[in-house]
């Protein structure tokens, strides 16, 4: 089989991104990634000549292209069964599914005043309306998760469906925007990942300063 290749920006930052490496990574699927950070104002010209939407994540499998966090997920799910990428129970697997569409799809008050900042110290900041209503409906998600399937994880085991919530398990983090222990155990579950542990390292690193992402 041809190696996979994830193209991916800026780990401190690129949530997009942030999604499927971990699916992949934390379910064990093997492939490489190639960073290409979003370091100019206009962004990086080198996305445009690897990506038709001129956007990363973006993955490679020999000559052929998956782009979207979610469809490159489901192409490695379909690719390694075993890998447990999505939930083994069909009532499981649609309710993943869904949780992770409306993440895409949704939250958008969180997700424009809160970006993703592995390296923010821990600070709130004043909040526009609407933010809070996104923590409600994300936590609710989260707790009627976990009284169903008992934990740590949504779904029980580490799955896509985590992978998904990641990036605003940093936000309700960094933002101080939960104190309910419900939640706080399942993001503690998350950030204690071996896998986001080494994404997480791999942020510390970098040095490229994106303004815009710094709340």
């Amino acid at each position: 089989m041809s190696e996979l290749l994830l193209y991916i920006g800026n780990k401190n930052y690129s949530s997009w991104s942030f999604r499927p490496w971990l699916a992949l990574e934390g379910c064990g699927v093997p492939f490489r990634d190639v960073v290409i950070p979003f370091d100019f104002p206009a962004g990086n010209p080198r996305i445009q000549e690897i990506s038709p939407t001129g956007r990363v994540p973006i993955l490679y499998h020999g000559n052929f292209r998956v782009w979207e966090s979610l469809a490159i997920i489901e192409y490695a799910a379909d690719l390694f069964p075993q890998a447990g990428l999505w939930p083994e129970a069909i009532e499981d697997r649609a309710l993943a599914r869904s949780y992770s569409m409306e993440m895409l799809s949704g939250f958008r008050a969180l997700r424009g005043a809160c970006p993703m900042n592995i390296r923010r110290e821990i600070q709130a900041i004043d909040l526009p309306d609407g933010v809070m209503d996104d923590v409600l409906r994300i936590e609710t998600i989260w707790q009627q998760s976990i009284a169903r399937s008992g934990g740590p994880f949504l779904f029980g085991a580490f799955s896509a469906v985590d992978a998904m919530f990641a990036p605003v398990v940093n936000r309700l983090e960094i933002y101080e925007l939960t104190s309910d222990p419900v939640s706080l155990a399942y993001m503690n579950a998350v950030k204690t990942h071996p896998a986001f542990q080494k994404w997480q390292a791999a942020a510390l690193l970098e040095t490229w300063v994106v303004p815009e992402d710094e709340a």
